[in-house]
């Protein structure tokens, strides 16, 4: 099946990405091991067989930590910049690029604060919108890490959605649903947003690059 995964991204930049994180460790700390998640998740993209990878990005890699790792993971990827007055708005026209270039596949969209993802899990996913519309993977938070559809206009359902919250997870899945689409369930995955969270993420991907990243930071 052709298919998108849709990684959205922010440059982990010292300052501006991982901010909350930052506050606790220290900010060129925290863009690091953002950009370490981010590295890896590009990684389980890239490792869906028969998906394209597209990478809706804000900020700059250039002032990013792990600058030229990054370019070089992203060099076989689609880079669209991400467009709109907020994260909402961005959301639904990442999906809505995503559909002008690849018309009539389906994505599985992620961030780069789940770095534990497997490529199995995104695969799982996209075969299930061979039977249902959508996939949801809510987040410990009480928001998501992953949105699948079969048809990526259907995204717009998430411009009335309130972003950040803890009950974003339920909003979108009841907005998907009041839009007549058929929503399936992924697993539960914690966001990497605070220093507990980064504990328990890296325990469950020892070999990761941010498991590692983590434990020099820890010493």
């Amino acid at each position: 099946m052709d298919a998108v995964v849709l990684v959205v991204a922010k440059a982990p930049v010292a300052g501006l990405a991982k901010t909350r994180l930052g506050s606790s460790i220290g900010f060129e700390r925290a863009a690091d091991l953002a950009a370490a998640a981010l590295l890896d998740t590009v990684d389980s993209a890239r490792a869906v067989p028969d998906a394209r990878v597209v990478c809706a990005l804000t900020g700059s890699l250039a002032c990013a930590e792990r600058s030229t790792e990054l370019v070089a993971a992203l060099r076989d990827c689609v880079v669209l910049p991400q467009r709109g007055q907020d994260f909402a708005d961005r959301l639904a026209n990442a999906h809505a690029d995503v559909a002008a270039h690849f018309p009539g596949w389906p994505v599985v969209q992620v961030g780069m604060d789940t770095p534990q993802v497997p490529p199995a899990l995104l695969m799982a996913a996209l075969a299930r919108l061979r039977e249902t519309d959508a996939v949801l993977g809510p987040a410990t938070d009480g928001g998501w890490w992953a949105l699948g559809l079969r048809r990526p206009a259907d995204a717009s359902v998430l411009r009335t959605v309130p972003m950040s919250r803890p009950d974003t997870g339920a909003r979108t899945l009841s907005a998907l649903r009041k839009a007549g689409l058929s929503v399936e369930l992924l697993p539960s995955l914690s966001d990497v947003d605070t220093i507990g969270d980064a504990v328990t993420v890296a325990a469950q991907i020892p070999t990761s690059r941010f498991a590692r990243t983590f434990a020099v930071m820890s010493r």
